[in-house]
């Protein structure tokens, strides 16, 4: 099932149960796909992109809440919460950091870094295998240490 019929179903779901937060984020995810598929020319996306755009809502909520806990809004900070947590139910299993600090020495050894100078190398290699699976910061930071 595609990511646009999950949504659909889903929205149907929640209107029915009056869920009014999961509908406003549905609506938001769908409008976002939609977006990019009218933005490259295309009829349907193909599930790299879907994440893509996923990957993509799920940071711009991530910088958001950093942003309102920052200026102690609690009130926002609570409203991107419930909304990250609803996007995030499309997302892929996110992978933990044992299984990620695995990927990345995998990686470093394959593209054969030996210092921080290789670090772009070793970021280029590795993000395409964990792409939607786990946070770009975090990824950074396990190859910032193994190649320290």
């Amino acid at each position: 099932m595609s990511l646009l019929n999950r949504l659909n179903d889903d929205m149907k779901q929640a209107m029915k149960s009056k869920e009014k937060d999961k509908l406003t984020v549905i609506r938001m995810l769908k409008a976002a796909l939609q977006n990019e598929a009218i933005k490259l020319g295309k009829q349907e996306l193909s599930e790299d992109i879907e994440l893509t755009v996923l990957s993509r809502e799920v940071k711009q909520r991530k910088d958001s809440l950093q942003e309102f806990e920052n200026a102690g809004r609690e009130d926002l900070v609570k409203k991107i919460q419930t909304e990250l947590t609803y996007v995030e139910i499309y997302m892929p299993k996110q992978l933990s950091e044992d299984e990620l600090s695995e990927i990345v020495q995998e990686t470093i050894s394959e593209v054969g870094a030996t210092s921080k100078a290789d670090m772009g190398k070793v970021m280029g290699a590795i993000m395409p295998k964990v792409k939607g699976k786990a946070d770009g910061a975090l990824v950074n930071k396990l190859v910032h240490q193994h190649l320290s």
